[in-house]
């Protein structure tokens, strides 16, 4: 149900996308059966980078929407080693982490959210 292969342009080593054999443009059109295979299969291959690359940890990103920087429109989730090695692995993190936003928002946009669930 889906492939993988190694990213063209990767941010550290190791790292690859995994695709559904079916298409859907996105997260939102994606079936629960091919995105659990999806999942299921970033997952799989996140365990051999950690024991085969010395990977130190891994992160799975999905952009859904050109605002959540999707340029490609075939849902795809990137596996992504990291490492404490900064030589082998390029990425930085897209925001400060630590640093909350308003108490009263985070709890409207909870409830907003969670009125439609």
């Amino acid at each position: 149900m889906t492939f993988a292969f190694m990213d063209i342009d990767p941010g550290s080593d190791g790292h690859l996308v995994v695709i559904p054999k079916r298409h859907s443009a996105d997260l939102f059109e994606i079936s629960a059966d091919y995105l659990a295979a999806t999942t299921l299969t970033a997952q799989r291959i996140a365990k051999v980078a950690l024991s085969e690359l010395g990977a130190d940890g891994v992160n799975l990103l999905n952009c859904s929407g050109p605002a959540a920087w999707q340029t490609v429109f075939h849902f795809h989730l990137h596996v992504i080693p990291r490492y404490h090695d900064r030589s082998k692995d390029r990425l930085e993190l897209p925001f400060e982490p630590g640093m909350p936003a308003d108490a009263e928002a985070i709890a409207e946009h909870a409830r907003l959210l969670a009125a439609k669930l």
